[in-house]
């Protein structure tokens, strides 16, 4: 099955991913409280979760295609029910940490595989469009997660949790595009490490760690300057996420006319001027617009790589994208070793250094190695 509602449930399986890893944002104080630990060991179950979600990703795109993607796609499903419901349950600390990184590997065995099979059943000139609205979703779930993990909170964290069991279960009982017989099960590992996969690791590696990676550093910057309350300062932040969703549609549509490339490239400097403008600026206003524009910039840079990524044949399509997304979320990932100390020690200059890591990595455009094969 290859209609409307597959493809719905391509879109949506894309917002459980960056819901889940975000939930527990705005719930840490309630989490410290419940398991007597103390708010710095509770934030950790944020790490619990993407590190293994990525490092898992560096394979499990390969394997999953393999093993066959619709099987391995309702099985990933199928494991997150059953994390999300022990979380909900967990009397001790560790075991809810046990379920977060359960959660990210059964995360890495469905992101991947659902953007093959989304771009397997969408026309070439219409891939970035598909693309945009994936992200759309994969924004939605990043801005909503805090909100809703905060509300779930004012009762009990744990229904949270609950709730996300019961959208996993939704999803792994949802059609889903059938598998094309033989296609990719002779996919190798080394198929998914290709140079021009590399590549394009290398280049959303640095973005990430410079873009989307840096909510952390804008949230010391408008509370150093502005003192706002913890709600204003979590509203400014979610300007990135609302103007990634509301672009996301118009984004792969310039994409597909203008090619992934220049959506890049546009990504990329538009990023860099919008990382400066916060460092440079003290306007609480000027500071928002410009965090709101990174996040148009996000979706330009995330369709851009993954257009690059999947399109054409071939096997290897579903390892190149699990590991072009490791990639990309370990760089995210880096990002508070990196930039913290230098916020600390100049505020402005580190937004300037982000900016400039970004412009630098538009010459890297032009260095895509040649592949036969389609990354």
């Amino acid at each position: 099955m290859s209609g409307r509602p597959a493809r719905a449930a391509l879109y949506v399986g894309g917002l459980l991913g960056p819901f889940g890893a975000g939930v527990v944002s705005s719930m840490l104080p309630e989490l410290s409280a419940s398991f007597g630990v103390s708010p710095g060991t509770a934030a950790s179950s944020l790490t619990a979760y993407l590190l293994p979600f990525a490092l898992v990703m560096l394979v499990s795109g390969t394997y999953g295609a393999r093993w066959g993607p619709v099987r391995t796609i309702r099985i990933a499903y199928a494991g997150y029910v059953l994390a999300a419901a022990l979380a909900a349950l967990a009397p001790w600390f560790w075991l809810f940490q046990v379920t977060r990184g359960l959660q990210g590997v059964a995360n890495a065995f469905t992101t991947p595989l659902l953007l093959t099979k989304l771009a397997a059943i969408t026309p070439a000139d219409r891939l970035g469009r598909a693309l945009g609205t994936f992200g759309a979703m994969q924004a939605l779930g990043q801005t909503s997660a805090p909100l809703v993990g905060g509300l779930a909170a004012e009762g009990d964290w744990r229904w949270a949790f609950a709730g996300i069991a019961v959208v996993a279960l939704v999803l792994a009982a949802s059609p889903l595009p059938p598998d094309d017989p033989g296609a990719e099960r002779e996919s190798r590992l080394r198929d998914a490490w290709r140079p021009v996969v590399l590549w394009a690791g290398g280049v959303v590696f640095l973005a990430w760690a410079c873009l989307a990676g840096l909510p952390f550093l804008v949230a010391f910057r408008v509370d150093d300057l502005f003192a706002l309350t913890p709600g204003v300062r979590g509203l400014v932040l979610t300007a990135y996420g609302i103007a990634g969703f509301v672009a996301a549609r118009l984004v792969g549509a310039a994409s597909d006319r203008f090619g992934p490339r220049v959506a890049l490239a546009a990504g990329l400097l538009l990023g860099a001027a919008a990382m400066a403008s916060i460092g440079l600026f003290p306007s609480l206003p000027a500071v928002t617009v410009a965090w709101a524009v990174g996040g148009v910039c996000g979706q330009l840079v995330l369709v851009g790589i993954n257009a690059t990524v999947l399109a054409g044949e071939g096997n290897g399509r579903s390892g190149a994208i699990s590991v072009v997304t490791a990639l990309r979320f370990l760089g995210m990932s880096a990002s508070p070793a990196v930039f913290t100390a230098l916020y600390h020690t100049t505020p402005a200059l580190s937004f300037l250094v982000a900016a400039g890591v970004l412009a630098a990595t538009v010459p890297l455009l032009a260095l895509r190695p040649r592949s036969e094969d389609a990354a």
